[in-house]
């Protein structure tokens, strides 16, 4: 199962976003220059992000783009499952999807919900504060490299 850029894009712009958070808003410009992705795009995942009450939109001169919560109070899961959909090794798994006939007695199947649930623990349990904290300790990490040199 490999993420679509809907969810790493996504996941990248909610980032620039928890990086401002509490400093005003970011255009879609800005995002897509620090971040060295397509403006164009980053316009049509906001707008689920918007729709899934992650985001908030400020018109105006002023205006842009911020998160509707903290960084602490939004998770990785929801992002990506916002703009990507369940994850789930295979269809049999999935909430919304018909049962399967076989599902009584499938020997594949605990395994798919095991790795899904698995899945799903790991991102819900990583939020966008989670992130800033991880960058910073790169960030310091490289600058003591650096004085190293």
């Amino acid at each position: 199962m490999i993420l679509s850029t809907k969810g790493r894009y996504g996941l990248k712009m909610m980032f620039e976003l928890a990086k401002k958070h509490g400093n005003g808003t970011m255009s879609l410009k800005d995002i897509a220059k620090n971040q060295e992705l397509s403006e164009t795009y980053l316009e049509q995942l906001i707008s689920h992000l918007r729709k899934a009450g992650l985001v908030n939109s400020i018109r105006g001169a002023q205006g842009g783009y911020e998160l509707s919560k903290t960084p602490s109070e939004i998770t990785v899961g929801e992002i990506i499952r916002t703009l990507e959909g369940p994850l789930a090794p295979s269809d049999c798994v999935v909430d919304n999807e018909p049962e399967c006939t076989k599902a009584g007695y499938c020997v594949t199947r605990p395994i798919w919900e095991r790795i899904m649930e698995s899945i799903n623990s790991v991102i819900d349990s990583i939020t966008l504060q989670d992130m800033i904290n991880d960058f910073q300790k790169l960030i310091l990490t490289k600058e003591g490299e650096n004085e190293r040199e």
